[in-house]
């Protein structure tokens, strides 16, 4: 199976590109006052087109799925392969699948970690990857390892800008 990113071919790709406003999830800004701390979850992207929402000041568990441009670049999901529980990921190794109607692709890990939760909806209906890719059709949440690999992946704007080349 490849990547994601490598699933797409050029021409579908452009096709894509020209028939696909890109449209990237803006980091959630969630803003609380309570006892003084401000609360901030910021959401970040990878080449492979995953995202991961993670916020270190509530706690060192992150959020992981695929991005809406990936979504539709695969086409409809019949089938999501998710990670057992507690199974040690490095940063960019695969941890499970998504299968559709057009290929089959590799999700892989942008962070190190350990998987604490799969979306288990995803089991029954793999069409949550497509409709709410970014929020309802998350995949798995991890326990993040080492926080600094955070600072190598895109923030949205950038993101943005990397799929519309």
């Amino acid at each position: 199976m490849t990547s994601i990113a490598r699933s797409v071919s050029f021409r579908a790709f452009s096709a894509i590109r020209s028939s696909y406003r890109v449209t990237v999830q803006m980091p959630r800004l969630d803003r609380r006052t309570f006892s003084g701390s401000t609360r901030v979850s910021v959401i970040k992207f990878t080449k492979d087109h995953e995202w991961i929402q993670h916020d270190p000041s509530v706690s060192d568990i992150a959020t992981v799925g695929i991005t809406a441009y990936a979504a539709h670049a695969l086409g409809d999901a019949v089938f999501v392969e998710l990670p057992n529980l507690d199974t040690e990921v490095a940063a960019g190794d695969p941890f499970g699948a998504v299968e559709s109607v057009k290929s089959a692709s590799d999700i892989m890990s942008p962070v190190s970690g350990i998987v604490v939760e799969t979306n288990q909806k995803l089991a029954d209906k793999p069409s949550l990857i497509n409709k709410s890719p970014e929020k309802d059709g998350w995949i798995l949440k991890i326990k993040v390892s080492d926080a600094s690999e955070l600072d190598g992946l895109m923030e949205a704007s950038e993101y943005e800008a990397y799929v519309k080349k």
